[in-house]
């Protein structure tokens, strides 16, 4: 059973899956269309209970939002995906908070240099914002491109984080 939970933050609702003590899924609420079609296809025929607070998760989530960066760190997360997915997703949980990273560095860190599109296309796809912190990576020049919730968001993560200036 997947157990979900909505949870209200300064920058959106968020809505939460989780399952035998994994995080599932993290995604702004504004994104339901991509997240019923993730659902789908990844736990077909599964369904899913609404709980307060599944495995003391979105505890944590408040926490962040609060100013307890670390509240987050060790949450156990399944985005399934292919292995190249998985491998880049387990590399942005090694991001620490208040840091960000290029695309060619995380591509450097798995191995391949020349891997920065199937990087970036590996980041977009990630399921889990903020606890896989896909925000933490950005352009070469230092600009912020490519967030599935919204530049806004992106930038509002990293002041909050602590990485980014408030301009």
């Amino acid at each position: 059973m997947i157990l979900s939970s909505r949870i209200e933050t300064p920058i959106g609702p968020l809505v939460l899956l989780a399952r035998e003590g994994l995080l599932l899924m993290l995604e702004f609420e504004d994104a339901e269309p991509r997240v019923e079609r993730e659902m789908k296809a990844r736990f077909r025929g599964e369904t899913h209970q609404p709980a307060d607070d599944p495995f003391g998760f979105r505890s944590r989530i408040e926490a962040y939002f609060a100013g307890e960066l670390s509240a987050i760190e060790g949450i156990s997360t399944d985005g399934g995906g292919t292995e190249f997915q998985a491998r880049v997703w387990k590399e942005l949980k090694r991001i620490p908070c208040g840091v960000t990273i290029s695309y060619g560095e995380l591509a450097r860190r798995l191995g391949d240099p020349r891997a920065v599109r199937a990087v970036g296309t590996a980041n977009g796809r990630n399921p889990i914002s903020i606890v896989v912190p896909c925000h933490r990576v950005i352009g070469a020049d230092g600009s912020l491109t490519g967030y599935g919730g919204g530049l806004d968001r992106k930038r509002w993560l990293l002041v909050h984080e602590g990485a980014l200036l408030d301009v």
